[in-house]
C-alpha cells in the first residue's frame, strides 16, 4: 500500500466524498495537529476498491462490521460508517467543539450540509437527460435551503469560522459542498458575499490551500470511468 502524507481536510474529504476509489482500507498513523494555520500533517496507509474480489476480501475477513466500506483501522480500531468515522477523527483532532453546545451546533451543520453533498455525490448515476434538471434542483435547494442559514451564521457573528471562531469539522464539510457544488455552477455564491469571504478564507488555511492545488491527492470530479467501477464493485 502507498504510504502518503495528508492534511486532515484530505482525510475528510477522501471519506466523505464516497468515491469509487473509496477508502476501502486505511491504516491511520497520526502526528499532532497544531491548529488551522500550522503544520497539520499525518501519514497513513490507503487501499482503494477497485474490483468485486478486493471488497469480498475485505468481508471474508471480518474486517467490515456490516459489510460495507469505508473502512478505517485507527488507534487498534477499525471503523466503519462514514459519520462515525468523521466524528472519531474531528473529536481525536480537536476540530468538533469544545463543549455539548458547539458540539451539537457542529453536528446539526454537518447534517444538513451532507444532504446537500449527497445530492452531488448521487449526481454521476443520473440518467443524461436527468443530470441537468437535478443541477437545478441542486442550485433551488442551496439557494434557497442551506446558503441562507450560514450566510445568517456568518453574518451574525462575525467570526472567521462557523462554530467556536475555530475550524471545526462543520468548516471542512461545507467548503467541500461549496467548491463541488461551483464545479457545476460558478456563480452559486453570487447572493451570498460572506459566504464568498469566508471561502476564500478557509481555502487559504496553508493546509487547506495545498490539498486544493493542482497535483495534490483531492480527488477528481466524477466521470464515467468512476460510475462503472462503482457499479461493477457493487453492483450483483
Amino acid at each position: 500500500m502507498l504510504n502518503i502524507a495528508v492534511s486532515i481536510g484530505e482525510i475528510f474529504w477522501s471519506l466523505a466524498h464516497r468515491r469509487p476509489r473509496v477508502p476501502g482500507l486505511q491504516t491511520a498513523r497520526w502526528a499532532p495537529l497544531c491548529g488551522s494555520g500550522h503544520s497539520e500533517w499525518s501519514q497513513f496507509d490507503e487501499e482503494f476498491l477497485e474490483t468485486k474480489e478486493q471488497l469480498q476480501k475485505l468481508q471474508d475477513g471480518n474486517h467490515l462490521l456490516f459489510q460495507q466500506v469505508p473502512m478505517v483501522e485507527i488507534d487498534g480500531m477499525k471503523l466503519v460508517q462514514t459519520r462515525s468515522i468523521l466524528h472519531y477523527i474531528a473529536d481525536k483532532h480537536h476540530l468538533f467543539g469544545k463543549d455539548l453546545k458547539e458540539r451539537t451546533l457542529i453536528d446539526m451543520y454537518v447534517e444538513g450540509t451532507l444532504d446537500l453533498l449527497e445530492l452531488l455525490i448521487m449526481h454521476p448515476f443520473l440518467k443524461p437527460d436527468d443530470q441537468q434538471k437535478e443541477v437545478a434542483n441542486m442550485a433551488q435547494k442551496a439557494i434557497i435551503r442551506y446558503f441562507p442559514v450560514f450566510e445568517k451564521v456568518l453574518r451574525g457573528h462575525g467570526q472567521r469560522f462557523l462554530v467556536g471562531n475555530q475550524l471545526s469539522l462543520a468548516d471542512i464539510i461545507l467548503l467541500q459542498t461549496i467548491l463541488a457544488l461551483e464545479e457545476k455552477i460558478p456563480n452559486i455564491l453570487s447572493a451570498f458575499p460572506h459566504l464568498q469571504e469566508y471561502t476564500v478564507k478557509i481555502s487559504n488555511i496553508p493546509t487547506i490551500k495545498k490539498f486544493l492545488e493542482p497535483g495534490s491527492k483531492k480527488k477528481p470530479p466524477p466521470d464515467d470511468i468512476y460510475v462503472r467501477t462503482v457499479y461493477n464493485i457493487f453492483m450483483p
